[in-house]
């Protein structure tokens, strides 16, 4: 019936009308006709698809949080929408163990979310690193980074970055990490950065030459990172606070100012997150202040211009509750938090209004990405594409 009404229409008409459905339905159409299979699979269908005119009402939600249990913690991802309109989030499918990422810990570093890119996200543990697209629920285990710390060495991964080279046309990871020589590790002469590259197109890693032994460090605190214009941005201190920039495409190492008032070392903890299409900073209490106040503010920075230090402009001061960190910022006027008890929140910028989700964790453990759907399939390479 579907496919008979279909054929009547013009091929402009039938590829118009598949290209405004959800990757689900599109899914199940590639079952109808080998043709339609054969164009659903196409490198354009998909990348039409993936710059389709979109709204906030396309928006998802991949949700990570860790339980305790006796012997350690278990790490769960829920798949989330707004079916109603109403700033819910109701499940689209069960809830599914993280696979591979066993680390046993729920504190805030040691899983991260990286991502989206092409609707593609990676989830890593800074040793194991994981593709995978939500809307299709694949995903794959990446080779093992080789490069190893020499034995009596110390390595710290202070920095993990993802994200597509529109020039090459391939997907790489980034880890940035310091060397420390000989117990105690404290002699800076024997202190080195290191990054290494994976690229989707070789499926290998590749040790980075020359970096700079003067970059600042970036820091490991939530949401303390992101990509965005094909360059990944990390929140770091040298003499100053600033951004450690690596683009991607290019492979080189930058640093962007943030906020001036932002600049000097001061009690607060920060997050980057993409907001009205624009970089955004964000100053919060740090969480671990016990003599903080119950009502201290949160600032939210806009560059402007990107890449313009003087283009930032302070957009909102808000007072939410006590907070453990900001997660990502959905529908251009919810501020998701998780708030000390490890409880999903969102602060609407717009009403000055707090609401709390259904949803919770171990504190400190929970992490949200935004993302639009894609049909964006998963690099093959020496590891198999698996299914959720």
């Amino acid at each position: 019936m579907v496919d008979g009404t279909m054929k009547k229409l013009p091929e402009d008409m039938r590829i118009y009308i598949l290209l405004r459905l959800p990757v689900k339905s599109l899914t199940r159409f590639k079952c109808v006709t080998k043709s339609w299979h054969t164009l659903i699979q196409s490198f354009n269908f998909i990348n039409f698809h993936l710059n389709r005119k979109t709204t906030t009402k396309d928006e998802f939600i991949l949700f990570r949080r860790s339980t305790k249990h006796p012997d350690g913690f278990s790490h769960v991802l829920s798949f989330l929408v707004d079916h109603e309109g109403r700033d819910d989030l109701d499940p689209i499918c069960p809830d599914i163990d993280m696979p591979y990422l066993t680390t046993g810990f729920a504190s805030s570093t040691s899983h991260q979310f990286t991502g989206p890119s092409n609707g593609l996200i990676l989830l890593t543990d800074s040793l194991n690193f994981l593709l995978l697209n939500p809307a299709t629920r694949s995903y794959r285990l990446l080779p093992p980074n080789p490069f190893c710390c020499p034995r009596g060495f110390l390595r710290l991964i202070y920095g993990v970055g993802f994200g597509y080279d529109s020039i090459q046309k391939n997907y790489k990871v980034i880890r940035v990490s310091r060397v420390y020589g000989d117990p105690p590790y404290n002699d800076r002469s024997e202190m080195s950065w290191e990054s290494e590259v994976y690229n989707s197109s070789t499926d290998s890693w590749r040790q980075l030459a020359n970096v700079d032994q003067e970059l600042p460090g970036p820091y490991m605190h939530p949401y303390s990172e992101l990509f965005y214009k094909g360059t990944f941005h990390w929140y770091a201190q040298g003499h100053m606070r600033l951004l450690l920039c690596f683009d991607i495409n290019t492979e080189i190492f930058r640093t962007m100012q943030v906020p001036k008032t932002c600049a000097v070392r001061d009690e607060k903890c920060h997050s980057l997150v993409v907001f009205d299409e624009s970089l955004t900073f964000i100053c919060y209490p740090d969480p671990r202040r016990e003599s903080s106040p119950v009502q201290e503010t949160i600032e939210i920075w806009i560059m402007q211009e990107y890449s313009v230090n003087e283009s930032w402009i302070k957009k909102y001061t808000i007072r939410p509750p006590p907070i453990e960190s900001p997660l990502a910022i959905w529908k251009d006027r919810l501020l998701l938090l998780q708030d000390k008890s490890g409880v999903l929140i969102s602060y609407d910028l717009n009403l000055d209004e707090v609401k709390e989700f259904k949803l919770h964790g171990h504190p400190e453990s929970l992490r949200v990405i935004v993302y639009k759907e894609s049909l964006t399939s998963i690099p093959i390479g020496s590891t198999q594409v698996e299914k959720f």
